[in-house]
């Protein structure tokens, strides 16, 4: 599976994700890329966008995207905050679908 991790997330949440191939906004250059330029971006190389940004599913159509987005709800973003979500996460990465989106608190 590969993720891209959004850059309102800590880069270390990638070490979290156990068996899946993770990258960052930031390493693959795309930081303060908007929401919808993201998507499309990511869409053809990623299969999930793992992001903290809750106002994306407002924003952008994504019924008609390959890539699904996990939203990750939560009172801050710090490592120690979500580390335990990782559990949800990895079983939402066995049976989402491209242009879902999925909310894990």
């Amino acid at each position: 599976m590969r993720i891209l991790l959004d850059e309102s997330l800590p880069r270390k949440l990638a070490l979290e994700l156990i068996g899946h191939e993770v990258e960052t906004v930031q390493k693959r250059g795309w930081s303060g890329f908007s929401n919808g330029e993201l998507l499309r971006v990511a869409s053809p190389a990623f299969d999930v966008l793992l992001t903290g940004d809750r106002n994306l599913q407002y924003q952008q159509n994504l019924g008609t995207l390959s890539i699904a987005v996990i939203v990750l709800v939560a009172t801050n973003n710090r490592l120690q905050t979500l580390r335990p979500l990782v559990p949800k996460i990895l079983e939402k990465l066995k049976v989402f679908s491209p242009g879902q989106l999925i909310t894990i608190q």
